[in-house]
């Protein structure tokens, strides 16, 4: 495969990008600096609420050539949600909601996947607290880059969304100024050990 390098005198830390989806066959684990775990909820039906997990890790291992092959799975602290208002977020982590000390953690663990170049479709299973349901994320491949450490880097983003009744996530007062679905953002960058 030819290289692409950075135009010269160009500041980067890779030697090598391209969106060619065979390249990103490998075993990697998330690179938790540039991944996003990110949230959204409508609240009292008029406005968007948007947050983010900070404390995640996860692997994946890509086979593009053999979908059914390849597997993703992500860990989550519950008590790291930050939505940027200190208030909000306390309420998020009560009992009411997200209840972090009997739910200390979320996982979500691949069961297939499937796709293509054009996007890939992950079946899985989501568990948060003792309840497990099935989650289905779409994914679009962004690419895949080598870095002068000799490390590889692959970039994706998916999408998917949770209803907060199916896991037991909180109708009280403050649970009910607050929409059942909960849509997933997730900006994923794994990095394949050199």
């Amino acid at each position: 495969m030819a290289k692409h390098r950075a135009p010269e005198g160009a500041s980067t830390d890779f030697e090598r990008a391209t969106s060619a989806l065979d390249d990103v066959t490998g075993d990697y684990t998330v690179d938790v600096a540039h991944t996003r775990i990110g949230i959204r909820a409508r609240h009292a039906m008029v406005t968007t609420v948007r947050g983010a997990f900070g404390d995640f890790s996860g692997e994946a291992r890509l086979r593009p050539a053999d979908p059914p092959a390849s597997s993703v799975t992500l860990r989550i602290r519950t008590a790291s949600i930050d939505t940027g208002n200190a208030d909000r977020d306390a309420h998020l982590r009560s009992a009411e909601l997200l209840d972090v000390e009997q739910r200390p953690t979320m996982a979500f663990r691949s069961t297939s996947v499937r796709g293509d170049d054009d996007g890939w479709t992950v079946d899985g299973d989501l568990t948060i607290g003792d309840v497990t349901k099935p989650l289905t994320l779409a994914v679009e491949f962004n690419g895949v880059a080598d870095f002068f450490d000799g490390t590889r880097h692959g970039s994706f983003e998916a999408t998917g969304e949770i209803r907060r009744k199916d896991y037991g996530l909180g109708f009280g007062p403050l649970g009910a100024m607050l929409g059942d679905v909960v849509k997933l953002e997730l900006d994923l960058e794994f990095i394949e050990p050199a």
